[in-house]
């Protein structure tokens, strides 16, 4: 009996331009449900706009992106908008809305995209904050929140509509060792117990080793790797070797980050 599952996402050979500078080229990737899935390289590879390319935010010059087997770019408007109800996202900096609560955040795509009750609605919000660990600040401002706690609400918000496909874009950026370990073991967590498919933009090994089913190494706008982790940290030369090897080098530099060390001087 075959019981192979299609891919949640797909990537196709997809271009992608700024101007006339070309940052993607060729790319294809496809992710399973329920795995985690690592895009990882040095700074200014294309991580990002593959993030934004196969969330919708960024439109392809070639290639397709599919997402629950429908191709992004044959679909008008409202299918668009129907299909991008079913994936959340957790920005870098969280994006939390500064001026309303951590609860009015976490309920603001219910209110937006449901007709549900203002009970209802609130119910809702207790359950996300409770599987974040985030209860007790349903009340509180963002700006009263440590860089976590803000990163954990805005995971709250993200997973408000029961997305079977979550995004992270550099969970960890900015977080130190302990807080960013708590939310590796969250992200673990939430897998296990929503069955969710995770994709996770990050170059932060100590995450990478501890979340990663597959990971994908982008370099200069190319996939290099696709595959297992260890075949991405074993590799004897080339840019996958520099990469691992200045990341080990980086635990040697006292009080430098690996996203610090990054962004102070990207491979390219």
């Amino acid at each position: 009996m075959n019981t192979k599952t299609s891919p949640i996402l797909t990537v196709q050979n997809v271009c992608v331009k700024y101007a006339d500078r070309l940052v993607l080229d060729n790319v294809s990737l496809s992710v399973e449900p329920a795995e985690i899935r690592v895009i990882l390289g040095p700074s200014g590879c294309g991580k990002t706009t593959l993030l934004k390319t196969m969330v919708g935010l960024l439109t392809p010059e070639s290639g397709s992106v599919s997402l629950f087997g429908k191709k992004l770019g044959e679909l008008d408007s409202p299918q668009s908008m129907d299909l991008l109800k079913r994936v959340g996202i957790l920005f870098q900096n969280g994006a939390l809305l500064g001026s309303i609560t951590v609860g009015q955040n976490v309920a603001l795509p219910l209110e937006m995209h449901t007709k549900l009750n203002g009970t209802i609605i609130s119910e809702i919000v207790e359950l996300k904050l409770s599987q974040v660990g985030m209860l007790h600040a349903k009340d509180m401002l963002p700006q009263e929140l440590s860089g976590g706690m803000r990163k954990r609400a805005a995971l709250a918000r993200a997973l408000a509509l029961d997305p079977p496909l979550l995004f992270c874009d550099e969970p960890s950026a900015g977080l130190d060792p302990v807080t960013a370990a708590g939310l590796d073991d969250l992200l673990l967590t939430l897998r296990k117990q929503l069955a969710i498919t995770i994709v996770v933009v990050t170059h932060e090994i100590a995450s990478i080793k501890l979340i990663a089913d597959n990971v994908v190494f982008l370099y200069s706008g190319s996939v290099l790797y696709e595959g297992r982790l260890d075949g991405a940290e074993n590799a004897q030369s080339g840019p996958m070797n520099d990469f691992f090897q200045r990341i080990f080098r980086a635990s040697a530099v006292s009080g430098t980050s690996e996203s610090a060390l990054f962004d102070m001087e990207p491979l390219q």
